[in-house]
Formats: structure tokens, sequence, C-alpha cells
């Protein structure tokens, strides 16, 4: 890992490491995403319900968790992620699963993944696996350095006429801006970038980041994802707001028992997180 990239990743929230599956690994994680798609688990949903293309987005299924925390194990993320944060260990926390197929899908919403995870510090990281080549027409964007800045209500995904649709309510944090509609009117206001990726490349992308799109159309009709979640040395427990309307509670939706003993400024810790390093 070079000086640059590790640079890179503290102050933009993203970077791209070319190559960085053989084809060996990259086949593991196939056939652990398409496990998932075809045992999903109980958090899965369908992305644009009613539309003619199917999609699917499932996160940290249990039923895939043992051979999730042994795909992790023999990758070599645990490492890259030491390296690139300067952490002395790394855990592995769990997967999402995006596909989308029939060439009809639209971008999804813009988001920072910490609006739906407890989670606070410089060492998480998101690691993005796209099994096909990827036009950056298509590839997930994200505004750049925007981890480093306010930590907004989430979407609920659910509402297509106003992407900003709060999930939490009660003004604990700011509402998220319509990025869309405001690069729109005036192309600029945001640093927007993405990466066109072939299979075999990762994207690294920090939760807290702004990131959305990944749409697919005519010419990229399909697109199978494998995200795999990490954290470090100084991540940290940051509770979501008390009361939320989309009922999240302040450990999110995910691993609420865990994690349920933590509160706000503690190491994120828990014995059901592999280890790695």
């Amino acid at each position: 890992m070079d000086e640059s990239t590790r640079k890179a990743f503290m102050e933009d929230g993203a970077v791209l490491i070319e190559g960085c599956l053989n084809e060996a690994q990259l086949a593991l994680c196939r056939q652990a995403f398409d496990w998932g798609v075809e045992n999903p688990g109980p958090a899965s949903c369908d992305l644009f319900a009613g539309t003619e293309q199917r999609t699917l987005n499932d996160n940290a299924n249990p039923y895939a968790k043992s051979r999730l925390d042994e795909l992790a194990a023999a990758l070599p993320f645990g490492r890259l992620f030491a390296d690139l944060w300067g952490s002395e260990h790394v855990w592995y926390f769990a997967e999402e699963l995006f596909l989308k197929s029939g060439g009809k899908s639209g971008r999804s919403p813009w988001h920072q993944d910490t609006s739906y995870l407890p989670w606070s510090g410089m060492h998480f990281g998101n690691a993005w696996i796209s099994f096909e080549s990827v036009p950056k027409r298509n590839a997930l964007e994200i505004v750049r350095g925007s981890h480093r800045g306010t930590r907004h209500d989430g979407t609920t995904f659910q509402n297509a006429a106003d992407p900003t649709d709060p999930l939490h309510g009660g003004g604990t944090w700011p509402r998220l801006p319509d990025i869309e509609a405001e690069r729109r009117a005036s192309p600029g206001t945001y640093d927007i970038v993405s990466w066109a990726t072939k299979p075999g490349d990762v994207l690294l992308l920090h939760p807290g980041v702004l990131h959305g799109g990944g749409a697919v159309d005519a010419d990229f009709p399909d697109r199978h994802t494998l995200v795999l979640r990490f954290f470090g040395d100084d991540a940290t427990f940051s509770p979501l707001p008390d009361h939320s309307i989309s009922g999240f509670t302040p450990a999110g939706v995910l691993f609420v028992d865990e994690l349920a003993a933590l509160r706000h400024g503690d190491p994120f810790r828990a014995p059901c997180f592999r280890q790695l390093v």
C-alpha cells in the first residue's frame, strides 16, 4: 500500500484497488453471492418492487454467516485494511448483496451507511466487489470527502418522488440533501467521483461517505455486487437516534442483541465479529 492510497482513502473516502482479487478468490466471492441470492435472509428486499426487472438487496444474512466469515478470512482484506488504516487489528462485520438485472433498474438514492449503522471512526471500510466489468456511467458514485462532514438522516429508499424521505425523522440529524436535483440545477455543486471497474478490482469505501448510483441500462443490463464490511482499532459505537420513525433501534437493525451493551464512544467490538488480524 503506497502512502498516496492511504491519503486518498482518508481524505476522499474511497479508493480503487485494481486487480485486488485473483481469479480463484473472485470465484469464491461469486459462490457466496449466488448462495445468498438463492437463500436470502430476513433482511432481504426488492429494491424496485413492482417493476419488470429482478432486483435484490440483502444485509447480514444469518444463514450465511459462517460461510461469509470463512470467506472473509480467506481473502486479503484483513492485511489490506490494516495497512490502509494503520490499524493493528481488523474485524469482519458482515456482507451486503446487490442484484440488478433486466436493464431497466434506476440508480440507488444517495445515502451514507452510517445513517443505518451505529458506527464512528476512520477505521471502517466497505469492499465493493462487482462480477461484471462496470462502465463508469453505471458505477457507484461518491461525494469526495463527505465522510468527514455531516452525518445525515438516511433515506427510506421507498419514496421515488422524494429520495430524501427521512429514515429516522425528529430532526436529530440533518435531512439528506437532494444531490441529484442540485447537481442538475448547478453542475459542480458536489465533487462527485466514480470509477469504471473490471472483475478483480475492488472499490474500498468509507461507510460515512455519501454514495449512490449503480443504475443498469440496455447496454449494461445486469450488475451483481458483493460488499464485505470491515472495521479496525479506532472504530467506536455511535448510536442511531433514540426514536426512529422507521423502527430502528439505537444499535440499528443488525446484530442488535450483540451490540445491546455498548454505549456511545465504546470500542465497536462484539464476539460475533470475526477477527482477521
